[in-house]
């Protein structure tokens, strides 16, 4: 399967805006973008990565050649407007506070349609753009379905469009780094009882954390 995205293959509504911010983000944020070579052509797999800006899920998103699902708060579905458009893109409404019984299943049923999941493992924007304790759910979420987890981390999204900032920074360069899939035997421990899901997604976020930033000499 081709890396270059096939529009055909994702709903029209969806397609238009996975068009419309690769452009934005090529215009105006274009940093590196680095390890698309390990994001999976084919099969169901879940993204995790780091959360500094409501940049990351659309920046994330545009680089992936696929159509994918991503997780939302449940509270954004408050809005009418806000809830029409979250529909259409397929988000999966989640309560952060609780087993959200309903988004499990909505991964469940978005993997066994051979979709793809972004997940965020600390749940929600970092206060100063520093990475921030990982939540259970991310491991919850991986030891449930099992999926091959694709760590990524975003660099510049917290100075382009951080939590606290009324407009963004256009201009600003957003990295995004890919790293190598983790198979559920690196990520799960089953015979940690309670704390299996903490551990997983811990062990996840270690990964998101271990990717560098590249850099490059300037000429």
């Amino acid at each position: 399967m081709s890396r270059v995205p096939d529009y055909l293959q994702m709903t029209p509504f969806y397609g238009f805006f996975h068009y419309l911010t690769a452009g934005l983000y090529e215009a105006f944020f274009r940093g590196e973008v680095v390890g698309l070579e390990n994001i999976p052509t084919d099969g169901p797999f879940l993204i995790a990565s780091n959360h500094a800006s409501h940049l990351d899920p659309p920046f994330v998103g545009c680089q992936v050649a696929r159509q994918m699902r991503f997780f939302a708060r449940k509270t954004l579905w408050s809005n009418s407007v806000a809830s029409w458009w979250l529909n259409q893109v397929e988000c999966i409404p989640v309560d952060r506070d609780s087993g959200d019984v309903g988004a499990i299943r909505k991964v469940l049923q978005a993997l066994a349609a051979n979709r793809a999941v972004v997940l965020f493992p600390e749940g929600t924007r970092s206060q100063d753009g520093q990475l921030q304790k990982p939540k259970a759910g991310v491991g919850l979420m991986a030891c449930k379905t099992g999926a091959p987890v694709v760590p990524c981390r975003v660099y510049g999204s917290f100075e382009a469009f951080g939590k606290g900032a009324k407009i963004p920074r256009f201009g600003t360069p957003v990295t995004v780094v890919f790293g190598r899939p983790i198979p559920a035997t690196d990520y799960d421990a089953p015979a940690a009882g309670k704390e299996r899901y903490q551990i997983a997604s811990q062990r996840i976020f270690e990964r998101i954390a271990a990717l560098p930033e590249p850099r490059y000499a300037v000429v």
